[in-house]
């Protein structure tokens, strides 16, 4: 006789497996920042922590989240949507059973597909025969992500910044441009290759104290990846430092890290809820987003430079309006903690 308890489990278990995802774009606003790294190590934490992990690259070449696990991808995204492959025959096993799906060829193009081309990719990723509780996309660098355009309560965006000025400053510039062209007011903010807490802490409140004030944007700190030896040998082997060297301190600050996107507080969203049930309602928002961007990139092409020019009159900033506040926020920092920082300027 079948045990009514276990039934029920098994009921909760499979409405839980056509849910939504939850869905983290990583990215970072220059190249260098260690984002692909931080992908792996935080799929590999929330893979061993329980998670069936899905990772999307968004990037193509021998760069890409592939090659740096030296895994070989013959096929990719496109190859799905030109109905030469299955999803099951493009998506990559990898290590700690996370799944790997190469989309670099294929991302460019969904939001020029029409509408027999939408329906089949829906019903590809619809019918995916593997569960999915979570997926990481490694996005492309800066601005050019497709992924941006997700506009799901399940969707978190992640941005990796090193301590440099340089990444603080492209960093920023990104998620005002994230903000002011997706509407997306909630960012968690990762710290790498920073040696002392005090010092990610002191970079953190600076960037969110000039996020909320000049953005109206909330950010969340997801604490610090400090560098060591050892996740600079597990990058070199194309293996994450947890995997490689799982007593490594910065392999225990990934995981903290991946505890902290397990049961930190998510983006919400409103509005599509109807859409985002599964990976076809992942993927039908990730066109519909799409076709969004390159219909407004069409629209201001004629006009760019004057709609510029407009803005600039119409919201004209002082140049102490542009840098004292900050410039204060930095020494207020500074004098806090005792310790030297670099100034996060408003862009």
């Amino acid at each position: 006789m079948a045990n009514p308890v276990e039934d029920q489990a098994e009921g909760l278990r499979r409405l839980l497996r056509h849910g939504s995802p939850h869905i983290i774009t990583v990215v970072s606003g220059s190249v260098g920042a260690g984002k692909t790294s931080a992908v792996i190590n935080l799929a590999t934490a929330l893979a061993r922590n329980g998670k069936d992990v899905l990772v999307i690259d968004e990037n193509a070449g021998a760069n890409n989240l592939a090659g740096t696990l030296g895994l070989s991808a013959h096929r990719d995204l496109l190859d799905v949507i030109r109905r030469d492959k299955t999803l099951d025959e493009v998506i990559i096993p990898g290590p700690d059973g996370i799944r790997l799906l190469p989309a670099g060829r294929g991302m460019p193009v969904l939001g020029k597909l029409g509408p027999h081309d939408q329906t089949h990719l829906i019903d590809c990723f619809d019918g995916f025969s593997q569960p999915v509780d979570a997926i990481l996309i490694d996005a492309a660098p800066g601005r050019v992500s497709r992924m941006l355009s997700l506009a799901l309560s399940s969707h978190e965006i992640v941005v990796v910044v090193s301590p440099e000025p340089a990444s603080i400053t492209a960093a920023y510039a990104l998620i005002k441009h994230i903000s002011g062209d997706h509407g997306i007011q909630r960012f968690r903010v990762l710290l790498n290759r920073t040696v002392i807490e005090t010092e990610a802490q002191m970079i953190f409140d600076n960037m969110a104290g000039v996020a909320s004030r000049y953005l109206a944007v909330s950010l969340d700190f997801m604490g610090f990846i400090p560098p060591d030896d050892k996740l600079r040998q597990s990058n070199r082997r194309g293996h994450s430092v947890i995997e490689a060297f799982p007593a490594a301190i910065s392999a225990t600050a990934f995981r903290r890290a991946a505890e902290m996107l397990t049961h930190g507080p998510r983006c919400e969203e409103e509005g599509n809820e109807s859409n985002e049930k599964g990976l076809g309602g992942f993927m039908q928002c990730l066109m519909q987003g799409s076709q969004s961007q390159r219909q407004h990139a069409s629209d201001n092409s004629g006009n760019q430079n004057g709609s510029i020019r407009q803005s600039a009159s119409n919201n004209p900033v002082k140049q102490s309006d542009r840098s004292s506040p900050i410039k204060q926020a930095n020494r207020n920092s500074i004098a806090a903690k005792g310790s030297k920082g670099p100034v996060v300027r408003h862009v």
